[in-house]
């Protein structure tokens, strides 16, 4: 357990965390009333379930001190798909495709945490009522 925990920081796999564990710059992202449903983080970046938006922070260069802000509004959500781990994979992966048509957003878990499949479940119930 500890040595999963362990080699997921090293490899970003992400972890649930309360919301203001992304930080100030995705505090300040949220518009006035919007609720965060579930927040997800990795060593560096991390990305949130909103009641109306995925939002994604991408930590970039050396320190991290610059970051990009991506909203993808669950309306532009085409399709979406988990991996769950195999016996010896370390991770699970879930994939998100937007109408921009582009590599699809993917985003690693921690095999055994149940944070890939509650994130699915909580992203295919907001794309259908979208």
């Amino acid at each position: 357990m500890v040595l999963g925990r362990l080699l997921g920081a090293l490899t970003g796999d992400a972890g649930r965390v309360e919301p203001a564990g992304l930080g100030p710059r995705f505090q300040e992202a949220l518009l006035p009333g919007e609720q965060v449903l579930a927040a997800f983080r990795t060593v560096r970046d991390g990305f949130a379930l909103t009641d109306w938006r995925i939002v994604v922070l991408d930590r970039q260069g050396m320190t991290g001190s610059k970051t990009g802000i991506l909203s993808v509004p669950y309306r532009a959500v085409t399709r979406f798909s988990v991996e769950a781990g195999g016996t010896t994979d370390l991770d699970e992966e879930l994939k998100v495709w937007d109408r921009a048509g582009e590599a699809p957003l993917s985003f690693s878990f921690r095999r055994g945490t149940g944070a890939a499949m509650a994130a699915q479940a909580l992203l295919a119930e907001r794309v259908r009522g979208a």
